[in-house]
C-alpha cells in the first residue's frame, strides 16, 4: 500500500506500507541506525540495500543522546567516507534516529537526500513522515532543526515484532492523538478493535499516515493547521524537559500531555467529561501513563514559552473539540492553565 505526499512546491515522495522488498542506489550509502535495532534487524535491512558503497554508523541508544554531540558523529562519518551531494543517508530505527538523521542529511554539504525506515510503532505512524527534523538542547525539546523532507519512507510492520511493550504503546498513543484531533469514526474504531493484533495495527498504520500525509500536504511548514499535531506535545515537551528525557518515552509523556490538554478543553467546555474519560480509557488500554506530579507549577508554566509554537509571548494550545476535531488558540489566560495544573500538583 502507498500513499503519496505531493507538496505546493512539487516536491513528492512515496510511502510504502508493506513488507521491504530489495532497493538498490546508485550511490554512497550511510545507514544510522542503533545497537539495539541493529542487533534485532540489521541483517534483514542489509538483506534488501543494494548500493555503490553501503556503510553503516551506529549512535547511542536514547532520547538523551539527541544532541549536537551524536550529530557530529554522523556528519563525522559522512566525510571520513567522502559522501558527496548525490549520497544518501538511511534513517533506521524510531523517532530520534528519523530526527537526526534527516537533520544531519539536511546540514552535510548544505543538503542531501535522505530516506526514512522506521521500526517503532511511533515512528512509523508519524515522525518519519512530514519532512521534521531537529535535536534536543537545554532549553527544550526540538529546538534547532529543519524542515528537510524524505526521499522515501518504507513503512515495515515486520519490524514491530521486537518492539517492547512500553514502545507499542508509546505508539500507539500518536495514533490516539491524531484520531482525537482530526478523525471521530477512527477514534470510535480504535475503541472497538485491539491494536496488538496483527490486522488491526496494520488498518491504524495506514489511517494515521494517511492522516499525517494530507494535514503535511497542506500546511508543510506548521503555520496552521499542522500545528494540531502537537496535541498533547506542548505539555509533555515540558515533561520530558523536566525529568531529563530518561523517565518517559516520547509517546508516553505525549499521553500524559494529551491529559492535561483534556483536562484544560473540559475547563473551557470544549469536551465533555465523558469524552475526557473515553480518552483517558483508550489510553490506558495499552498502559499508556495518564498521571504526573508537577513539583513547581509556575516553573512548569513558564517552560511553556521555550515551545516552538509560542509567539509574542503567547502560549499555543492544541485543545480538542469534542472528539475529531480541535481549537489552536494562543488566547487562554494564566490562571485557568494554573488552575488545570494544580490538579496534577
Amino acid at each position: 500500500m502507498i500513499v503519496n505526499i505531493t507538496l505546493p512546491d512539487k516536491t513528492t515522495y512515496d510511502i510504502t506500507i508493506e513488507q521491504l522488498n530489495n532497493i538498490y542506489f546508485d550511490t554512497k550509502v550511510v545507514v544510522v541506525t542503533n545497537p539495539t535495532v541493529s542487533g534485532f534487524h540489521l541483517d534483514y535491512l542489509k538483506n534488501k540495500l543494494n548500493a555503490k558503497e553501503l556503510s553503516i554508523v551506529t549512535i547511542p541508544d536514547g532520547e538523551q543522546f539527541k544532541n549536537m554531540s551524536t550529530i557530529d558523529m554522523i556528519l563525522d562519518h559522512c566525510f571520513e567516507h567522502r559522501l558527496d551531494r548525490k549520497s544518501l543517508l538511511i534513517a533506521f530505527g524510531g523517532g530520534v534516529i528519523g530526527d537526526m538523521t534527516g537533520f544531519a542529511a539536511s546540514i552535510y554539504q548544505r543538503g542531501i537526500s535522505f530516506v526514512q525506515i522506521p521500526t517503532t510503532l511511533l515512528s512509523q505512524v508519524d515522525a518519519s513522515v512530514g519532512g521534521k527534523t531537529g535535536i534536543n538542547n537545554k532549553y527544550g525539546k526540538n529546538l534547532v532543526g529543519a524542515f528537510h523532507q524524505p526521499k522515501a519512507v518504507y513503512i515495515d510492520p515486520y519490524f514491530l515484532s521486537t518492539l517492547p511493550k512500553r514502545e507499542f504503546g508509546a505508539g500507539v498513543a500518536e495514533i490516539i492523538k491524531m484520531a482525537v484531533t482530526f478523525n471521530k469514526d477512527f477514534f470510535l474504531w480504535l475503541e472497538q478493535n485491539d491494536l496488538t493484533k496483527e490486522e488491526n495495527i496494520k488498518i491504524a498504520i495506514k489511517k494515521s499516515v494517511e492522516t499525517k500525509a494530507n494535514v503535511v500536504i497542506k500546511d508543510e511548514k506548521e503555520n496552521g493547521i499542522r500545528a494540531a499535531l502537537n496535541y498533547g506535545h506542548t505539555f509533555g515537551h515540558v515533561i520530558e524537559n523536566e525529568t531529563n528525557y530518561n523517565t518517559y518515552l516520547h509517546g508516553e509523556a505525549v499521553g500524559i500531555g494529551m491529559i492535561m490538554a483534556n483536562a484544560l478543553a473540559v475547563k473551557l467546555e470544549l469536551m465533555n467529561k465523558d469524552e475526557e474519560k473515553r480518552v483517558k480509557i483508550l489510553l490506558e488500554k495499552y498502559d499508556i501513563p495518564t498521571s504526573y506530579k508537577i513539583k513547581d507549577i509556575e516553573d512548569f508554566y513558564s517552560h511553556f514559552f521555550l515551545d516552538k509554537k509560542s509567539l509574542d509571548n503567547k502560549i499555543k494550545f492544541i485543545l480538542p473539540k469534542s472528539i475529531g476535531d480541535c481549537l489552536i488558540t494562543n488566547e487562554v489566560k494564566k490562571e485557568d492553565v494554573i488552575e488545570v495544573l494544580k490538579g496534577f500538583n
